[in-house]
């Protein structure tokens, strides 16, 4: 059974599944769907057409579904989607995509969003990922699994982080992180591997191979499209692999300190 509190608004057409409970003096709109076993703290406001999935734990005060903080929506029907098992902490902020970004914001399974987070539009999260208090991702950020944002950390717009990639607490984001790496500063720059992650997750002869590839990649002077394309020709490591293959797609550049002044 549901248990909800009698000073909560649920709209009559809104979907709750089995067991989900809404606390006191939340509202929550008509086209919400809502999975079994969710808890949602008193004061939220979940609306727009958000489905949020099994088991998450949505603290009290956050806005889920409120519209695009973006000048260019203009009432265009887009969504939310939040998977299962995810902790959304105090005052979050998540919003729907936008018409011009697909439509859709979507949050995978298992993350963990601390206080004060903000998710803008059509941002893609990962599974397994945690973000500190009052990380900030703007428009079209996407973030692969187990990703971990410091706090305090503003990310700029249409930003790719990979898999195991961490960036610092304070930190001021503007271009793509690879995966299994670790960025710091304001501007970001990247430090060297999450190696502290990675061992919890990563054999040791995949780590070694990382190592390998990062010296290439990021110290050796050689001009960084090119050694990625010869890694990917060199070895068959399927880390290594995407790592290479990211450095390739990125779009907004990687930001590294470059020896000898070499592009």
């Amino acid at each position: 059974m549901n248990a909800i509190h009698p000073t909560a608004l649920v709209a009559p057409e809104a979907t709750l599944g089995r067991n989900v409970t809404v606390g006191a003096y939340t509202v929550i709109g008509p086209d919400v769907t809502i999975g079994d076993g969710t808890e949602i703290g008193s004061h939220t406001l979940i609306e727009g057409e958000t489905h949020i999935g099994r088991n998450n734990r949505i603290f009290s005060h956050a806005v889920i579904g409120s519209i695009p903080q973006d000048l260019k929506y203009r009432g265009e029907k887009v969504r939310l989607e939040i998977g299962d098992d995810n902790i959304i902490r105090e005052f979050t902020l998540i919003n729907p995509g936008t018409e011009g970004g697909g439509g859709v914001t979507r949050i995978g399974n298992g993350n963990l969003l601390m206080g004060y987070v903000h998710v803008a539009h059509d941002v893609i999260i990962g599974n397994r990922c945690i973000l500190a208090n009052a990380a900030t991702l703007a428009g079209h950020v996407e973030l692969g699994d187990h990703v971990v944002i410091g706090g305090m950390t503003p990310i700029h717009q249409f930003v790719h982080i990979g898999d195991y990639a961490m960036i610092a607490g304070a930190s001021a984001l503007s271009q793509d992180i690879p995966p299994f790496c670790l960025a710091e500063g304001n501007r970001a720059h990247l430090r060297g591997l999450n190696l502290t992650g990675l061992r919890r997750q990563l054999d040791r002869e995949t780590i070694d191979a990382l190592k390998q590839a990062y010296r290439r990649l990021f110290e050796s002077g050689e001009p960084l499209r090119e050694s990625a394309e010869a890694l990917l020709t060199d070895q068959e490591n399927p880390a290594v692999e995407k790592l290479c293959q990211f450095i390739l797609e990125s779009q907004r550049g990687i930001p590294f300190k470059r020896k000898n002044n070499v592009q």
